[in-house]
């Protein structure tokens, strides 16, 4: 396949458009309030009367056993995908079974709530997984000095596709006479979960009908498993030989915990902490409403951002850029630490959604950039995502830990900034050229 080939690339990037409504809808704006009314009846926590666990706590343990999940099998399978030429037919099957885990959650309730609770797992499992084999084909449809263009276009498609439907299903729910939708039984935020599963898999075709099938030129020696281990362990010793490719790996690893922190918890730390004045005048929490605008300005504002970012790395290369980057996200954690009204989560969830479709991006171009000759995209690009996965678990744990130990979500925001801190000394160390460590060593 010819690298560069515009058809090729439109229709990767239509995987973002289709995939990024599971993480819109069903992460951050629709699915986390159903759940919460599905759970609390009159204010009190149903889940935790029942089991004697509250019902947030058992949602972030389904979403980090598919988070965890994914770390565990998909270095293997991208090793057999390599091996066997098979990365379009994982992606197939982890964008299947996403999309049907989310259509599932139609039927969720307090009576079922351990099956749904699975099927929240799944869905993360579905669309952490397949971005794993979706990332991989980037080095192989792109040259390298169009990957952090291509990259941006992938992330502007998402945020353009997830805005459309997350303004349809919030109609949907809002208004759901316009549609014909009966409004009991939270029938019509059940029925935008089938929307995002039927979004997805539509969409998604349009990449699986130009994303090359198969790998020419790979040995189909021995027992499948067996050489997916062997294909992973040989990534493995290649990997430790770039030493720019580790250091940046590295820094990745914990700029990312930092990102993905603000990601899934930005909401609830406003649910809490931000304020705004009511009709009367008197002083409330955040409405929703305005949770939900601020979510839609994070989108918007990213497109921009991953575009501008794309210009910062032609000219000042990809590492200058991303510490930029890692600069803007520390200055934004100390807004947020003394942010309190209503109006100033607007303008920081403005700088966030800027910084943040930039950040991700040129993430993802620079590790494909810093890439070795190789065939082996997904078993490299696995290790990628799993250091995102990881970090993600470990972030938003921290976040946890800080809360129930000192009782004040602003603690929490010293620690996201503290992996910011860390994440600039570590970009600074990543070399500007690749170095050969045996080469260091012999020398």
């Amino acid at each position: 396949m010819v690298k560069g080939d515009p058809r090729v690339i439109r229709g990767w990037t239509m995987y973002d458009w289709a995939n990024s409504v599971y993480s819109l809808t069903i992460t951050t704006a629709v699915f986390p309030i159903f759940y919460l009314a599905i759970t609390h009846t009159d204010g009190q926590d149903q889940v935790l009367q029942r089991y004697g666990l509250p019902a947030q706590s058992l949602y972030s343990y389904a979403l980090s056993a598919g988070f965890l999940l994914v770390a565990l099998i998909t270095p293997l399978l991208s090793g057999i995908a390599d091996h066997t030429g098979s990365k379009l037919q994982f992606l197939k099957g982890f964008c299947y079974v996403g999309a049907a885990s989310c259509a599932g959650l139609f039927f969720f309730g307090l009576d079922t709530l351990w099956i749904g609770l699975f099927l929240v797992m799944m869905a993360c499992v579905g669309f952490s997984g397949s971005l794993i084999f979706y990332d991989a084909f980037l080095p192989e449809i792109a040259a390298p000095e169009d990957h952090d263009r291509v990259s941006a276009r992938g992330y502007t498609m998402g945020y353009i596709g997830s805005v459309i439907l997350l303004i349809l299903n919030l109609l949907m729910v809002m208004k759901p006479g316009w549609f014909g939708i009966p409004d009991r039984d939270g029938l019509p935020a059940r029925i935008t979960f089938v929307t995002v599963a039927l979004w997805w898999v539509f969409f998604a075709q349009f990449a699986f009908r130009v994303l090359p099938n198969g790998t020419a030129g790979v040995a189909q020696e021995g027992g499948v498993f067996w050489n997916g281990y062997r294909e992973l362990r040989k990534t493995w010793r290649e990997l430790q030989h770039t030493r720019r490719l580790n250091a940046y790996l590295m820094a990745f690893f914990v700029f990312n915990m930092g990102i993905q922190t603000v990601m899934y918890l930005a909401v609830t730390f406003a649910k809490e902490e931000v304020r705004d004045v009511d009709a009367t005048g008197a002083i409330v929490p955040i409405a929703d409403h305005s949770l939900i605008i601020s979510i839609l300005l994070i989108q918007l504002v990213a497109i921009p951002g991953a575009y501008l970012f794309v210009r910062l790395s032609k000219r000042l290369g990809n590492i200058n850029a991303l510490t930029l980057g890692v600069v803007a996200w520390l200055l934004l954690c100390i807004a947020a630490y003394r942010i309190h009204w209503a109006m100033e989560f607007y303008a920081l969830a403005c700088g966030v959604g800027f910084v943040m479709g930039g950040s991700q991006a040129l993430s993802r171009s620079t590790y494909a950039k810093f890439l070795p000759e190789t065939r082996d995209h997904a078993s490299y690009f696995s290790f990628y995502d799993v250091s995102y996965y990881v970090g993600t678990v470990l972030g938003t744990f921290a976040y946890g830990l800080v809360f129930q130990l000192t009782g004040d979500l602003r603690n929490t925001v010293i620690i996201i900034g503290s992996f910011f801190v860390v994440a600039l000394v570590l970009f600074f160390l990543v070399p500007r050229a690749e170095v050969d460590r045996a080469s260091l060593r012999a020398e």
